[in-house]
């Protein structure tokens, strides 16, 4: 992956965001959605013993104990909010380290690269390129943010009403607003802002037909 021109500073939060080349779909199925989950997971942490590939050879016991382990070490970010699209992801996180959302992202889709390419029979790249970082300034922003990713298969028309949206598997909203018994998100920092998981929902919800509606304009703009 080519150097960024800007580096990302650490305890800063960054929009992070990639899509397909050519916009084509780089999920096809549940598998490959949970694949890229699990990698989000596995590479976040410092200390990683082994690569995935090798990972997902083990016994149960022996990637339980990985697990554990690993739970106690120390991440290169925060990972607040997640949103897997057809042909593209979103990611709000913290970076924790030095070059940590960098390193994050590399093993990330490298590793899924040769995974998808491997289980499709194909060989090229995915992605578009390197993935895209927007640093977040202001707490207005982070709330925005967050808000903006978990609406995306809503005003991208993936599914149609909220009571979908809120169920949307390859999102973290459901973390936000029900709990799930093995999160990944740090979601302090966003929660903080709201007296109750019903009030972040209602934020999220009450912006939805107002951001789909945005989302058509730009569609009937620039496609």
């Amino acid at each position: 992956m080519p150097a960024r021109h800007t580096p990302l500073v650490e305890n800063y939060y960054y929009h992070v965001f990639n899509r397909g080349v050519n916009k084509r779909q780089i999920f096809k199925t549940k598998y490959e959605y949970n694949r890229f989950l699990l990698l989000l997971k596995f590479y976040n942490f410092i200390d990683y013993p082994i690569k995935y590939s090798k990972f997902t050879k083990l016994s149960g016991d022996q990637r339980q104990e990985i697990w554990n382990r690993l739970d106690k070490t120390k991440k290169h970010a925060d990972i607040l909010s997640y949103c897997f699209m057809p042909n593209h992801f979103h990611l709000l996180l913290k970076q924790n380290s030095e070059n940590g959302v960098t390193k994050l992202l590399g093993n990330l889709q490298n590793s899924y690269v040769r995974y998808f390419n491997i289980k499709n029979e194909r060989i090229g790249p995915l992605f578009q390129g390197p993935f895209r970082a927007v640093r977040i300034d202001s707490e207005e922003q982070l709330l925005h943010v967050s808000r903006y990713i978990h609406l995306n298969p809503y005003s991208s028309g993936i599914v149609k009403d909220f009571n979908k949206l809120l169920i949307y598997s390859w999102s973290s909203l459901s973390e936000y607003v029900d709990g799930v018994k093995f999160p990944i998100c740090k979601k302090d920092d966003i929660l903080s802002s709201f007296k109750t998981r019903d009030s972040y929902k209602n934020f999220v919800l009450d912006n939805a037909d107002y951001q789909k509606e945005l989302e058509n304009i730009k569609h009937l703009t620039f496609d």
